[in-house]
């Protein structure tokens, strides 16, 4: 368990780097899948900024992309890629190995407190369980409210919703969850899905808003009180008996 500490973030290269962006793409040290996946995803979304999170620095390359920040303890990069990072204008953020918060948690705190609009996080699941779950529930950090963020894992998206709601990404036949994460959420109403709510309470526990469908244009979800997990998953990830008659298979990566 990590120990409390109060030392600030410790820039051990270039102090005084100023970004100025509005996507930013964070590297966890979980599990990254399908590379090419991830390639497709990001030629659709180029991110302005590639930050690390600790460990994630190694998926960098393996997508082909320049990192411009390292967050975290850095314990595990060598002093060898220690000095490389630093030579290639990558900028290192050190904080200490006893520390409260996670690798991604500092390194989304950073991004979004050197001016990103938006984060897209790749790596955030898989490996432990207990550390998928904390990444999911990063989404909920005081710090990060009303912070556009989206976990890609493989080519599902998970992004928060808070009152009063908004737009469900996907087209039709792609499958949807609404999970509710601070307890209950309250006068949830849909519309352009299946499976329709007017108004209802999404209970914490029961998994009644798992695997609903979009079913018509311009989805959307708007609630009253309390968070919603939205979990999109394309279609053609999806068993042939999952899908909804009438839509047929593909969609964006």
């Amino acid at each position: 368990m990590a120990r409390s500490t109060n030392q600030a973030a410790t820039p051990c290269a270039g102090s005084g780097f100023v970004l100025a962006f509005r996507l930013a793409l964070i590297l966890a040290n979980g599990e990254l899948g399908d590379l090419d996946v991830a390639r497709a995803r990001l030629a659709q979304r180029a991110p302005d900024v590639v930050i690390a999170a600790d460990g994630g620095a190694g998926y960098a390359s393996l997508l082909g992309l320049q990192l411009d920040a390292l967050v975290g303890d850095l314990d595990s990069a060598t002093p060898e890629e220690s000095t490389r990072l630093t030579e290639s204008g990558t900028e290192l953020m050190r904080r200490p190995r006893e520390k409260d918060e996670t690798d991604l948690e500092l390194a989304l705190l950073y991004a979004f407190g050197r001016g990103a609009e938006e984060a897209i996080v790749l790596g955030a699941a898989g490996g432990r369980i207990d550390m998928t779950l904390a990444n999911v529930l990063l989404l909920l950090h005081p710090a990060l409210a009303g912070r556009r963020i989206r976990l890609w894992v493989g080519r599902q998206t998970a992004y928060l919703l808070r009152p009063p709601g908004g737009e469900i990404d996907g087209a039709a036949g792609d499958a949807v969850s609404l999970i509710p994460l601070q307890g209950d959420a309250q006068g949830v109403t849909t519309h352009g899905l299946a499976f329709s709510l007017a108004a209802e309470t999404l209970g914490s526990g029961p998994a009644r808003g798992v695997s609903n469908r979009i079913a018509g244009p311009d989805p959307s979800v708007e609630l009253t009180s309390g968070a919603l997990l939205v979990v999109h998953t394309p279609q053609d990830e999806l068993p042939g008996s999952s899908r909804l008659p009438g839509t047929s298979r593909g969609g964006p990566p």
